[in-house]
């Protein structure tokens, strides 16, 4: 294999702990993969071991309170209003999270209600008042999803206290194999979750006939001005049924992050691992279509060198050698 940058070394025996997800996806996947590849390449009894996590909230404390060397945060555009001291996280010492970089997934928050409901919009909703049962994330203050899902619905004036008042519910659940199902087992008449590309939401339209739900530009600019998340576009081929594409809340990325103290040669070798080695992770997704596929590929080092927090020091000097930044 040719490699961009000289393939670097650490002589002595390192340490690292990363935090992925709940051990069944793809942050937990992505980290054994740069645990293998960082093993290869420092001393013979450095070792590599993974967390659960969930991805949201636990993320930030784990490296924050050096509990941990790493972890991934999703969706990573939402990082910067946590390290700008606002949005889902405020604990101390948000200042120091740095970025190794960001692992690219295509993923959108979406709002899908059963057709017989004849809902097409957030007018229709809001003025039609259907009790609905919803199938949604927990808003706990740690789940991202549930988080965002409760910032949307109250800039569109659909607070769940509002559509309680007129006989909504709401089911909850944690995460994309606990949510989704309760709309297609018939629990739930409404989904309101990410995962686009996962099967779920292919089982939900062949049980169901949806109406996916567009999002009003207000509601867009809105939370695009309070919190800095970007919109990103459903397209036609996504789901069964579309008139067209349609805009909604962008929920894309997995965003690795440390603290600012992370040793330099470790992020540094681990910024070159995700660059330079992609082809061990690429394989395990191409038995799906890229557009299905939950790490999006063939992964572009260009893309993974863009964060939306300060990149650590060690890492920042491997994509400048790598001229992927100035």
């Amino acid at each position: 294999m040719t490699y961009t940058v000289t393939e670097p070394k650490i002589e002595r025996d390192i340490t690292v702990q990363m935090m992925g997800d709940w051990g069944v996806a793809n942050l937990h996947r992505i980290c054994g993969w740069l645990g293998a590849e960082m093993s290869f390449r420092s001393g013979p009894g450095s070792r590599f071991a993974t967390w659960n996590g969930k991805g949201g909230t636990d993320a930030f404390e784990a490296v924050l309170s050096g509990t941990l060397d790493t972890s991934f945060f999703v969706p990573a555009p939402f990082a910067k209003t946590v390290f700008e001291g606002k949005g889902i996280y405020c604990g101390e010492g948000v200042e120091r999270l740095r970025a190794i970089g960001t692992l690219p997934q295509d993923d959108r928050l979406v709002i899908a209600i059963q057709s017989k409901y004849g809902i097409r919009s957030l007018d229709d909703l809001r003025r039609e008042k259907p009790a609905l049962s919803i199938a949604l994330a927990f808003d706990d203050g740690e789940n991202m999803v549930g988080f965002a899902t409760s910032r949307l619905l109250e800039a569109a004036g659909l607070s769940r206290f509002e559509m309680e008042r007129w006989g909504a519910s709401f089911l909850e659940g944690e995460a994309p194999w606990d949510t989704i199902p309760l709309a297609i087992e018939g629990k739930a008449d409404a989904v309101i979750f990410e995962a686009v590309m996962t099967p779920y939401w292919k089982d939900l339209q062949e049980k169901h006939a949806m109406n996916f739900i567009p999002i009003d530009e207000d509601v867009l600019a809105a939370l695009e001005r309070d919190f800095g998340w970007p919109r990103g576009s459903i397209q036609q081929d996504r789901f069964k049924g579309l008139e067209g594409p349609f805009e909604t809340l962008d929920f894309s990325d997995f965003l690795l992050m440390c603290r600012d103290d992370l040793d330099e040669e470790i992020a540094y070798l681990m910024a070159w691992c995700a660059c330079e080695t992609t082809s061990t992770i690429e394989r395990q997704y191409k038995h799906l279509a890229p557009k299905d596929s939950p790490l999006s590929y063939p992964l572009d080092p260009a893309k993974i060198s863009k964060s939306p927090i300060p990149l650590h020091p060690g890492a920042q000097r491997y994509y400048r050698d790598a001229k992927l930044i100035t």
